[in-house]
């Protein structure tokens, strides 16, 4: 359910390396892990090639940094902030808005409070102000403990999203109500103790795929289906969606014991080539590792 073996492999080492620890992954039994964010390499804009930075938020509890963090948010982003009734939803929309600012000022010459957004039709967000060349396509998810970004300048439609592994849910029931005939089929097929991880691989690979196309809820998650008992992750489209299964190229991250995350991006059918980097905004070079 990961991006295939022959893909990673693939990947060749980075001259330039962001200093990482690797991302917790695995396949089969097998820990994984993907190569390091090379900024000079994404930059080029070589087809492919997404990177996914990480922060695992609320182990930070120096008060400093955080209200370091808090501070890079516009008048805006500091309303939305107080309208949050628990501290938890507050302090990850901190840590969600602190990432995405300290993470494009990596790739571009631009002070990390300087950054501009502006939601599209459905509320995916793009980079309003100031205008840097190339241009950098993100987008950004994030779940109790853990919120990420996926940042591509070669191509414009990638979508992340990170879910709870561990979470109570009716999962047969939701499965009926948003998935494909066939994914309800395999997902009844499986033991009861692998349902629950099948269900949140389904959940986040759809998620990465609508906000990647930027059309949120209004595009119904049963018309597509995802393709996982092979050994790439494949996608199929009703006829109504008018999509190209060839084009997409997807990534599932199974990062025990708590999260899943998938990376979905429109690559033109060039294989995904994802890396991965750990970051805490502003500690020292906001890198830990």
């Amino acid at each position: 359910m990961l991006q295939s073996r022959q893909e990673r492999r693939g990947n060749q080492p980075c001259q330039y390396p962001v200093s990482t620890y690797p991302l917790e992954v695995r396949e089969e039994g097998i820990s994984i892990e993907y190569p390091s964010v090379c900024i000079k390499e994404t930059l080029s804009g070589k087809g492919g090639i997404v990177d996914l930075w990480y922060y695992f938020h609320e182990q930070i509890d120096d008060a400093a940094l955080l209200a370091a963090q808090e501070a890079l948010m516009t008048l805006d982003e500091h309303a939305r902030y107080r309208s949050y009734h628990f501290e938890h939803d507050r302090r990850m929309f901190v840590a969600t808005r602190a990432l995405v600012r300290t993470v494009l000022s990596r790739y571009a010459a631009v002070a990390p409070s300087e950054w501009r957004f502006l939601p599209g039709k459905y509320g995916k967000p793009r980079v309003a102000h100031p205008d840097v060349a190339p241009p950098i396509y993100f987008n950004l998810a994030n779940t109790l403990g853990l919120v990420v970004c996926a940042l591509s300048v070669a191509h414009e439609s990638i979508g992340v999203d990170v879910e709870r592994i561990d979470r109570k849910t009716e999962i047969l029931d939701l499965a009926d109500r948003y998935f494909s005939h066939s994914e309800v089929r395999a997902l009844r097929a499986l033991p009861s103790s692998e349902r629950l991880r099948r269900f949140v691989a389904i959940w986040t690979l759809k998620e990465s795929y609508i906000k990647a196309r930027g059309l949120g809820l209004t595009q119904p998650l049963d018309q597509f289906s995802f393709l996982l008992d092979q050994e790439e992750i494949g996608v199929a489209f009703d006829e109504s969606m008018a999509d190209d299964a060839t084009r997409w190229r997807f990534a599932l991250l199974d990062s025990a014991p708590h999260h899943m995350i998938a990376v979905g991006a429109d690559t033109g059918g060039l294989a995904l080539s994802l890396r991965t980097a750990h970051i805490v905004p502003l500690l020292g070079n906001g890198l830990q590792g």
